[in-house]
């Protein structure tokens, strides 16, 4: 009998704790920013937590630079589609430039910059479209194999 009461007692008090541990908690009011919160098959709330340092690809295309598009002008002036002092600003003439020289070398005049407007500039990458890049060849794993050979 002495045993039986704080067994009762405390079986109590841990059922009692534990269905008030297990009780979701739902907010009053909502947030705009709150994390969503999901529940488990155990019946405990997990909440997805965001990182601060995490940010959103921005979609599009980033502006060059302007020493790029400086770079762009002079070979759109060197081909004889834009006219002016290249001055490193994506202005309307150098939209209608880009236009008038994709037009004329048979792409799609849309006025924005994309790689084969680049490469028939002479500006884009020499592989651009044509395959998948090749990682570079370091130059110890060539160096080593002579000498790996040599001592063989």
């Amino acid at each position: 009998m002495r045993f039986r009461t704080p067994i009762i007692v405390g079986l109590a008090l841990l059922l009692t704790g534990a269905t008030v541990w297990s009780a979701p908690s739902t907010p009053s009011k909502p947030t705009r920013g709150s994390a969503k919160s999901r529940a488990s098959a155990a019946g405990r709330v997990r909440v997805k937590k965001s990182s601060k340092h995490s940010k959103r690809r921005q979609p599009g295309q980033k502006a060059p630079a302007p020493e790029r598009i400086s770079e762009i002008q002079q070979a759109l002036a060197k081909d004889g589609s834009f006219n002016g002092a290249p001055n490193g600003k994506w202005d309307d003439s150098t939209v209608e430039a880009t236009r008038k020289f994709q037009s004329s070398h048979g792409l799609n005049p849309s006025g924005r910059l994309d790689a084969p407007t680049l490469q028939k500039l002479g500006l884009g990458s020499q592989t651009a479209g044509v395959a998948a890049p090749m990682p570079p060849i370091a130059s110890s794993s060539i160096a080593t194999k002579p000498a790996q050979t040599a001592r063989q």
